[in-house]
């Protein structure tokens, strides 16, 4: 507080004291004017032009001094110099004022007197911001003064020395009223400030990790890429996300999980160091601007990688969360904050799905990848679904007798803006963009219209997302559309991967036991890649078990062949037909024929065809008798 009140007397005395200096060196040359035929000319001269010259010198210096923000410590030096100079001024100014009174007549000695009254006025006005050097002033004009005056003797004088004190005193109780209300103004400016700086941190901090939020990292590092741009300096923005963060918000609360944020937070500066700009831009997503070169960034992110990786001590528990990063280095000078976010959060979104616990650079590859997904999230978005997807229906045979009992839906996208796209390539985008449950139903619209045509012996199988699964509005929208068609639930197939039921394993088997109750039958698509098929056989209610390509594809790997045909054991000792996926040679036929495979499905038989094709297959080649998949 005392450096803040020194700073703004001085700067208070910077617009003031060039006045008093005015005034007292006008005043100055007045009287010397009056008395310059009554008194030596070292008197009316040369003394007054050795105090006006020294005046304005300091009226001078005050007023051209450069305004530049001084420290506390610099004010309380210059105003203490301005006391002292203050008081050698003003005694100088009444020594030669009262020197004058012996060769002066009564008019000289009323503008004397005058002189000296006004002056220490102005003084007063003009040094309310610093009163102890008012103070020191009038007491050293006054007290000789009104001495002299009183010493003079007579009614007149004594009346005048009195009147003069009471107005003397008058103006110092204003003048510490004044310097009161000013230091009161003072503190309030200073509370405003430090509450507005209070407010301004909270509004750009992230309680929880106490770093920078998303407001204010964006704002710092778009004048920091300015910066750099300008100055050459190479600059890397980072984006980092927790994996498996959701999985361990639902087992250990909220509560737990944001201090592992907090420590999340302490780990990455540790990793990063003290130059690195980090922030938590939300949920479990921090962000980081480097000045360095990309490999130094790369080097520094995947060691942030690997230490978030490591197991967390929080109390009595420990949880382990992994972390991707991905980066972007700013090479543009007419490149933007949102691009550069786009560019890290794009290969962030790649190391996640490619290359997770690691860290990924964006790069010229990467680019061409993202504006293709860009114009294809833009054409799925604004695509006529009903119009422009289709299904195909590829074969699923049985191999004692090679009959077609049945198909599985594929799903077809013409876009005319894009060309047909694989479902390999737009499946994973609807459901990142949220449109797969509408999509999904759409499809099945098509295969229920198509099973409708078919003879009443074969089934059609039909693909449900994982976010199909984990919609309750989804799921029963399927189910009246089942039963809005007419069809026989019966001949229908869902098909559902281990993933789809890892992500809720509660609602995949309400669900399923929806689909059940309605007739519909359940297969477990992709059996063998993930690392809880087995348990899920007895766990949920499965008819159908689809053995994954991989196993036919590693057939000629003994330990893949002996893996394979424990698991067709398996599945008939359990009484669950099984079918085998991606059979493309007859050895692969002749081999699972040996091992005794239910049912096969491959482009050896038959590559996906059109509706109408498969239509015209089925009839032709049409056996009651045949039993379904």
């Amino acid at each position: 507080m005392p450096d803040a009140l020194a700073i703004a007397q001085h700067d208070e005395l910077q617009r003031q004291i060039p006045m008093l200096y005015a005034v007292l060196s006008v005043n100055a040359v007045a009287v010397a004017a009056t008395h310059f035929h009554v008194a030596p000319l070292y008197m009316t001269l040369w003394i007054p032009l050795v105090l006006v010259t020294m005046s304005i010198v300091r009226a001078i210096a005050w007023r051209f001094r450069p305004r530049m923000n001084v420290n506390g410590a610099g004010a309380i030096r210059m105003l203490r110099r301005t006391t002292l100079l203050a008081a050698f001024i003003a005694f100088a100014y009444v020594s030669w004022s009262l020197a004058l009174y012996s060769f002066a007549q009564d008019e000289q000695r009323a503008h004397v007197a005058l002189f000296i009254a006004t002056t220490v006025i102005g003084c007063i006005a003009c040094l309310t911001y610093l009163p102890q050097a008012a103070m020191l002033v009038t007491v050293i004009v006054m007290v000789p003064y009104l001495s002299y005056q009183l010493s003079m003797g007579g009614p007149i004088y004594t009346a005048i020395a009195f009147n003069i004190l009471l107005v003397l005193i008058m103006l110092i109780r204003v003048l510490l009223n004044n310097y009161h209300g000013f230091q009161k103004l003072v503190e309030a400016r200073i509370e405003s400030e430090r509450l507005h700086e209070e407010v301004t941190h909270l509004a750009n901090t992230d309680t929880l990790t106490g770093l920078p939020n998303r407001r204010y990292f964006f704002a710092k590092s778009t004048a920091l890429m300015e910066r750099c741009a300008h100055d050459g300096t190479p600059l890397v923005f980072g984006t980092i996300d927790l994996d498996r963060f959701k999985a361990a918000n639902d087992t250990f609360g909220h509560a737990l999980c944001d201090t592992l944020l907090a420590a999340v937070a302490e780990r990455l500066c540790e990793a990063l160091g003290e130059d690195a700009m980090i922030a938590r831009l939300g949920g479990d997503e921090f962000a980081f601007v480097l000045q360095t070169d990309l490999h130094s960034a790369q080097r520094m992110a995947q060691a942030a990688c690997r230490k978030i990786g490591q197991a967390f001590f929080l109390g009595d528990t420990r949880i382990t969360v992994g972390a991707s990063c991905g980066l972007a280095i700013c090479g543009d000078e007419h490149a933007d904050i949102v691009s550069l976010y786009d560019q890290a959060d794009y290969a962030l979104y790649y190391a996640k799905n490619h290359e997770r616990g690691s860290s990924i650079t964006y790069s010229a590859e990467l680019d061409q990848t993202m504006r293709f997904e860009r114009q294809l999230e833009t054409a799925l978005q604004n695509a006529d679904y009903e119009a422009e997807f289709d299904i195909v229906l590829q074969p699923i045979v049985r191999l004692s007798d090679f009959h077609v009992i049945g198909g599985e839906t594929l799903a077809r996208w013409n876009s005319p803006t894009l060309g047909p796209v694989e479902p390999a390539v737009f499946i994973p985008v609807a459901e990142r963009l949220g449109l797969i449950n509408r999509l999904s139903l759409v499809l099945l619209g098509k295969m229920l219209r198509a099973l409708g045509q078919m003879p009443r012996n074969v089934v059609l199988g039909f693909n449900l997302s994982a976010y199909d699964l984990a919609s309750e509005e989804t799921v029963a929208a399927i189910v009246d559309s089942i039963r809005g068609s007419g069809a026989d639930a019966s001949r229908i197939v869902l098909e559902l991967t281990e993933t789809a039921m890892l992500r809720d394993l509660d609602l995949a088997r309400s669900a399923m036991e929806e689909f059940h109750a309605l007739g519909a039958r359940i297969a477990l698509d992709d059996f063998g890649t993930g690392q809880s098929s087995l348990s899920y056989l007895h766990k949920l209610p499965i008819d159908v078990v689809k053995l994954d390509r991989s196993f036919i594809v590693e057939s000629r790997i003994k330990r893949s062949r002996d893996l394979l045909q424990a698991v067709i054991t398996l599945c008939r000792t359990m009484g669950l037909p099984c079918v085998a996926e991606g059979v493309e040679e007859t050895e692969q036929l002749n081999m699972l024929r040996v091992m005794g495979c239910d049912n096969i499905q491959g482009h050896l038989f038959s590559a996906p065809m059109t509706v109408e094709q498969f239509e015209a297959m089925v009839k032709q080649a049409s056996d009651p008798s045949a039993s379904v998949a």
